[in-house]
């Protein structure tokens, strides 16, 4: 037993390193479109709603894929079912390099986005895996990699990758999807092993639908659905808010500032992370400050505008990072990937349905800020599940 805390102890910075590679994996192939969307659009004729229904692809399978990953995590293990999602997504990704048609594009896509949803139920329990004693440092690592695989994909690919390839925006998303192959072979190779934590499918559990009668999966998809949906949608509509508003010129500016504003949210938490594991605070923190960077965001158009985006980005990460910790902390080791699932699959599903929601208020009103206001009542769910969840003693 000695022996085998110390071996746990020594392989650490190398589970640590490959839950960041790993959470890269998450997010680097998706971010590699928007730079070269507009080319995708004049080469293949896409309207608008093709422009959309592209880009809605990787969040509408992260709702009805996320049970793969329980099902895998189940039958293969946690190192098996991982490296498996990281291969589909890098399948995936270079196949998009093969596309002729936007029919072949929107396939491969889908392929890719699967991968990408199997692994998201996957990574909780490779942090109870493989940090068994470190989940509030093991989740700040892996979702750190996550934001920075947003990063890497934005700063690059016009200026580096593209010419590189000579402007073929097809062998640029062939060449982001190399990186994620690597990843996979080193995650095989080091995944941290030990006699107590054995990563084999015999000692894995065979349940693997989440538990809908258990309130936690509820309560959770819950949290997740606020965090999720005030993210994604402020990325959709900001930028036609601004349009309507008459400051286009804010835009690239605004959308900056609120995904930048993530990485120094990450980077604190990989500090204090364990201190604030199941504290309910920081729920309640980032449910009001998003509140109040929301209505920053409507009544306050102009230079305050990339203010308001960047407290926005820094509120919802810290509770997304500090939410990822929960699924490991409060449910057995055998519990944990299938309700990551239910969460994932409850949080996505209900983020895609607040989008709809948030835009069919604009246009039925005729009002712009309308659409912000189903993003304001996020704010407050957050607050409201995190009091629950601290009455229920799950939060401190």
């Amino acid at each position: 037993m000695p022996n085998e805390r110390h071996s746990w102890r020594h392989s650490l910075p190398l589970a640590l390193l490959l839950l960041w590679l790993a959470g890269i994996g998450l997010r680097l192939t998706i971010l590699a479109v928007p730079p070269v969307l507009a080319i995708i659009r004049d080469d293949f004729g896409l309207s608008a709603t093709e422009v959309g229904l592209l880009s809605s692809i990787p969040p509408a399978l992260f709702a009805i894929a996320a049970l793969a990953g329980s099902l895998l995590v189940a039958r293969l293990g946690v190192t098996t079912a991982l490296v498996g999602g990281l291969l589909l997504v890098a399948i995936g990704s270079a196949l998009r390099g093969l596309a002729t048609d936007f029919a072949i594009l929107f396939a491969t896509t889908i392929v890719m986005s699967a991968g990408i949803a199997i692994m998201q139920p996957i990574m909780p329990a490779a942090v109870r895996l493989w940090t068994p004693s470190r989940i509030g440092l093991g989740t700040a690592i892996y979702t750190n990699g996550l934001l920075v695989g947003e990063i890497f994909p934005v700063l690059l690919t016009i200026p580096y990758v593209l010419p590189w390839v000579g402007g073929d925006w097809r062998m640029s998303l062939v060449a982001w999807s190399a990186p994620i192959a690597v990843i996979a072979v080193v995650v095989y190779a080091g995944a941290p092993r030990s006699s107590a934590h054995r990563d084999a499918p015999a000692t894995m559990p065979r349940r693997w639908l989440p538990d809908w009668h258990k309130s936690l999966v509820w309560r959770l998809g819950g949290l997740f659905c606020c965090i999720n949906a005030i993210y994604f949608s402020a990325n959709a509509f900001i930028p036609i808010y601004l349009i309507s508003a008459g400051r286009p010129d804010l835009i690239s500016g605004a959308l900056t500032a609120l995904n930048f504003g993530q990485l120094p949210a990450s980077l604190l938490l990989l500090a204090f992370a364990e201190r604030l594991e199941r504290k309910a605070w920081p729920f309640l923190a980032s449910g009001l400050l998003s509140l109040l960077s929301i209505a920053g965001l409507t009544l306050m158009v102009g230079p305050a505008t990339i203010v308001w985006a960047a407290l926005l980005g820094f509120s919802d990460a810290a509770a997304l990072i500090v939410g990822l910790t929960l699924p490991a902390l409060l449910c057995p080791p055998d519990d944990v990937a299938r309700t990551s699932a239910g969460t994932f699959t409850l949080s996505y599903g209900g983020g895609v349905a607040i989008a709809v929601v948030s835009g069919a208020a604009w246009d039925v009103s005729g009002v712009p800020a309308m659409a912000f206001v189903p993003l304001a009542i996020c704010g407050l769910a957050l607050v409201a599940i995190a009091l629950r969840m601290r009455a229920r003693r799950e939060l401190r």
